[in-house]
């Protein structure tokens, strides 16, 4: 009999991570980051199981305690009995393609809890904080019965808030002394936020952090009735603030669901999946059009000025068509 860590028997695999199988679940993610012909049958198998996780984003500058952040969440959520599963996004290793920071190593506390799945996934390259990957590995985490999903990014800036498109909240971690409330004013994070956490809030300068950023959100323009950003200090290295933390995403998810906020997320997300999917598949077709010279040789004739680009385009679409 095939081991479930080389399995491509679907149903078998599902029915294995539904009940907690942490090898069952392992195979899925690895089938999803490695493009497996069979995700089109996955993704019938866990169809009918979306939608019952609660998603949230966390992401932060490196340095901001994220990886700590996440562990303390996953203990608290434990303690209310809920089933959680962690994808740590890291950034790729140039020579592997592997994930160099390897956050698992830091959430060692739940190593041994059934009731946790951590999955540390190497983004690849993939701009905006996340793996390509990550939103089907969502899906095959909702599917394995999660309740929870908290999907920590890479270390980001002012402009990698794709986070914010996948999940149901953001949280978005600062620290004081690293620049945070300066980079809050631009265009990017301050937006995607729906809880601030001001985390190592033991330090100097802690208070004058929060105070900007509750300025900054005072600032900010939003219609009457729309969510206004929750802000809380922490210092998740002593598990402080992690219990106000959760009532802030609490409260958002509770905002979400009362004002139908929630599903229109939700349909926005599957959206931009589906585009995703669909884009993929016409990009293996252009691929593939005249043994893969077709593309190639439109371009030349752009490049030569023989002919302009936007026929090229429609030449290519004929093609397809």
């Amino acid at each position: 009999m095939t081991s479930l860590r080389r399995s491509r028997d679907i149903p078998l695999l599902v029915g294995h991570a539904r009940d907690g199988d942490p090898r069952a679940v392992a195979r899925l993610i690895t089938l999803v980051e490695t493009g497996d012909e069979s995700l089109p049958e996955m993704a019938v198998a866990l169809a009918s199981h979306a939608g019952r996780a609660r998603i949230v984003g966390i992401t932060g500058s490196p340095g901001v305690g994220k990886s700590t952040t996440t562990n303390e969440l996953v203990r608290a959520l434990r303690k209310r009995d809920q089933r959680v599963g962690v994808l740590a996004i890291d950034p790729s290793s140039p020579f592997s393609g592997g994930a160099i920071l390897g956050d698992r190593v830091r959430m060692q506390d739940h190593a041994t809890d059934p009731g946790v799945y951590i999955r540390s996934m190497s983004n690849r390259g993939h701009l905006g904080g996340l793996s390509a990957a990550t939103p089907q590995a969502v899906r095959v985490l909702e599917g394995a019965g999660c309740d929870v999903v908290l999907v920590e990014t890479v270390g980001v800036g002012q402009a990698e808030v794709e986070v914010a498109s996948l999940a149901d909240t953001t949280m978005v971690l600062l620290a004081p002394g690293m620049g945070d409330a300066i980079q809050a004013v631009k265009a990017g994070i301050l937006e995607i936020a729906d809880v601030f956490v001001v985390n190592k809030a033991d330090r100097d300068g802690a208070d004058a952090t929060y105070r900007d950023i509750q300025g900054m959100i005072a600032l900010g323009e939003r219609a009457a009735g729309r969510w206004r950003p929750q802000v809380v200090r922490a210092v998740a290295s002593r598990a402080e603030g992690i219990e106000e933390t959760l009532d802030a995403l609490d409260r958002h998810h509770d905002w979400l669901r009362a004002h139908g906020e929630l599903d229109r997320r939700r349909a926005a997300r599957a959206a931009a999946e589906v585009e995703a999917i669909a884009l993929g598949t016409l990009r293996s077709r252009l691929a593939a059009l005249r043994g893969g010279t077709a593309l190639t040789d439109l371009a030349a004739d752009v490049a030569a000025g023989r002919r302009d680009p936007y026929s090229a385009a429609a030449s290519l679409l004929d093609l397809l068509a």
